[in-house]
């Protein structure tokens, strides 16, 4: 699984506190994932993706399934 969030981010930092290991809130107040979780998400973490990408307010964040 890969991750991304797009432009409709507003910063309000729900998905770097359910998944700190993999969204920040940026110098631009907007929330990205860390450069070292741009390649494949770990397995254990990626639950915790899921729920943050439900729990985004503007569906900010977008996933990729291997091979899509």
């Amino acid at each position: 699984m890969k991750v991304k969030v797009n432009s409709n981010c507003i910063g309000c930092g729900a998905c770097q506190s359910i998944c700190e290991e993999v969204f920040e809130i940026g110098d631009d107040g907007f929330a990205h994932v860390k450069e070292e979780m741009q390649g494949d998400i770990p397995e254990n973490l990626q639950d915790d993706v899921q729920d943050a990408l439900e729990s985004c307010p503007v569906s900010a964040i977008e996933t990729q399934e291997d091979g899509e």
